[in-house]
């Protein structure tokens, strides 16, 4: 193949000539992508991150924090994994998932782990119920009161703070379990069926019929907290950088 030729008016390419130089510009274009596609994704700027949870993406933090995430490194790719705590532990072990963010600041296993925020409990209540007409409710006052719970996260870390609210089993609301979804456990109550206890996060859902009012004892707000776990073994560069900013933001207290 010719791809030059020499005349009086000096060296042309020739239509093949021509052609090649097309691709020869295109493979250099894409290979300069390549390169600053690879750049972007060792430092974190591209690629995909994958998070796994069981609260609230509604209102709250982590919603909060998936946003500022997704402005500050826009080609980052981020997928979302809701399921309970224990199928988050074998997501993590498998790889299947980067980070998981459970309630409590426990280490799941062997992984890295962060503390986070910690978000207020709530009563759900049937608008026109008794203590609706409270902004803020003590947890003696849900003694002779019928409580929904459910089975699913974070339900049984909800039913572990009750323990701790109340003396005697007797002294207890009636519980009464479901295995059913936050969301469904709040339209029971919508329904008249009882009262709930949910996170500071299901505060962006609306439910008819439903009124949410804080839970308080003596020394305050009732409070559960939440952390991020990890395996020190991943090394995606877009996990360091989701890191980084939860350290930004929720940063852990001096020691």
């Amino acid at each position: 193949m010719i791809v030059f030729e020499r005349s009086s008016g000096g060296v042309q390419a020739t239509p093949a000539g021509r052609d090649f130089l097309r691709m020869a510009r295109s493979i250099l274009d894409q290979m300069d992508t390549l390169v600053t596609n690879s750049h972007s994704a060792g430092r974190g700027e591209a690629g995909r991150l994958v998070i796994g949870f069981y609260t609230s993406v509604s209102a709250g933090n982590l919603r909060a924090t998936l946003i500022e995430y997704a402005q500050r490194f826009p080609q980052i790719v981020i997928g979302m994994v809701e399921c309970s705590r224990t199928r988050l532990v074998t997501a993590l072990r498998n790889g299947a998932i980067d980070l998981a963010i459970v309630t409590g600041e426990a280490p799941l296993l062997d992984n890295k782990f962060m503390p986070l925020w910690s978000e207020r409990i709530l009563i759900t209540l049937p608008e026109g119920h008794r203590l609706a007409a409270s902004e803020t409710i003590c947890w003696t006052d849900l003694r002779d009161e019928t409580l929904l719970l459910s089975l699913r996260d974070p339900g049984p870390e909800i039913q572990d703070l009750l323990v701790t609210k109340f003396a005697s089993p007797e002294s207890r609301p009636k519980l009464l379990n479901h295995d059913v979804s936050r969301e469904s456990i709040n339209s029971l109550v919508g329904a008249g069926f009882g009262i709930g206890l949910t996170i500071e996060a299901s505060l962006g859902s609306n439910f008819t019929g439903v009124t949410y009012r804080e839970a308080r004892d003596g020394t305050g707000p009732s409070r559960i907290g939440y952390s991020a776990h990890w395996r020190a073994d991943n090394e995606n560069p877009a996990l360091e950088n989701f890191l980084r900013l939860l350290g930004e933001r929720y940063p852990s207290p001096a020691t």
